[in-house]
């Protein structure tokens, strides 16, 4: 997995931590999470294509298809993180949505990996 959306996926979960912290401004942190969010989600909208071949072309559908569910995700998250009252409920699903990117990502790296395997002949 990329390293620099690695960090941005640690970054992002701490982050999301703030707000149970004493002393926080919730103003300030909502601005924040809402900033990373749209960072977030510019970096899925910009991820490469793999898997144009046979039996890789299904999967990169199907990671095609769960990158467009997190994004919408992400899209209606958006406006809750700016507004909703219950931020512990924000918090948690924004927890739960960076799970699910990080699941993603691996397999995006799972199918880049089994394409230069395919290139290379593999093992088999």
């Amino acid at each position: 997995m990329n390293d620099a959306f690695q960090g941005q996926l640690a970054e992002f979960a701490q982050l999301l931590d703030t707000p149970r912290q004493q002393g926080t401004a919730l103003g300030n942190w909502r601005w924040t999470v809402r900033q990373r969010l749209s960072a977030l989600r510019d970096s899925l909208a910009r991820e490469a294509q793999h898997g144009s071949d046979g039996w890789l072309a299904a999967r990169n559908s199907t990671l095609l298809r769960q990158r467009n569910e997190l994004m919408h995700r992400m899209a209606a998250l958006a406006p809750a993180v700016l507004e909703s009252p219950d931020v512990e409920k924000v918090r948690l699903e924004m927890r739960r949505l960076l799970a699910d990117v990080h699941h993603h990502r691996q397999r995006v790296s799972d199918l880049a990996y089994d394409e230069v395997a395919l290139e290379l002949g593999g093992s088999e």
